[in-house]
């Protein structure tokens, strides 16, 4: 590895997914907070978008916050994060409250320092070193990170298949299956694979699960 490649390496962060959360501490728009404030029992959803003031950047954060109620109902709290300082995301928020009447009702970090930004490897030189990519990380609440989504300047997120994923996530840890291509709510789910002999026989004369084929078995919820 060059010495370039090593100076990258011990500037930007890469959170994977299984790694705890990197904690913090920060300035938001709801005052100072540290990841290990959150409580115990709660998913977190962090993002992070470019810059205020900016139209992709502005649909996202209305859409976050016009469907709070939905994050909410999946027992998770939203934070927001961009390389701005403070007076500029509160005018940004009353910006926006004035002209739509969308309030971001939930956190944003003014990462001006970019430390956090760093810390999760939201600032990616190649795409800019000023502004955070669009990134979205799913936190669990033990705190560690189960999926990780990553967009450019110029391409909004989808918010149905961030509710969605994070949706699989929560009925995959309690009913400990896996979700198939497009999973939703309602859909069937994938019964765990057979792992020994006696196994797959007891699945093969199992008739209350949809067999595809020995290794593939759906059924509901």
């Amino acid at each position: 590895m060059d010495h370039q490649n090593l100076l990258e390496e011990k500037t930007i962060s890469m959170p994977r997914i299984g790694d705890t959360a990197p904690n913090f501490q920060a300035v938001t728009t709801k005052g100072n907070i540290q990841m290990a404030d959150f409580a115990k029992d709660k998913w977190i959803v962090m993002f992070s978008h470019p810059a205020d003031f900016t139209p992709v950047c502005t649909t996202e954060m209305s859409g976050f916050a016009i469907r709070k109620g939905e994050f909410d109902a999946l027992n998770t709290e939203l934070l927001g994060l961009s390389i701005d300082s403070i007076h500029a995301h509160l005018g940004w928020v009353q910006n926006v409250r004035e002209n739509t009447g969308v309030y971001f009702d939930f956190p944003i970090i003014a990462d001006i320092d970019m430390k956090v930004s760093k810390l999760y490897g939201m600032l990616q030189p190649n795409e800019s070193e000023t502004a955070a990519v669009r990134a979205v990380f799913f936190i669990d609440p033990s705190k560690k990170i189960r999926l990780i989504m990553y967009y450019p300047l110029n391409v909004g997120r989808n918010m149905d298949e961030i509710l969605r994923a994070l949706d699989a996530l929560q009925v995959s840890d309690e009913h400990k299956v896996a979700m198939p291509l497009d999973w939703k709510r309602g859909d069937k789910v994938i019964c765990p694979a057979p792992k020994s002999l006696d196994a797959l026989n007891e699945r093969l004369a199992d008739n209350s699960v949809e067999k595809v084929t020995w290794y593939l078995a759906k059924k509901d919820i």
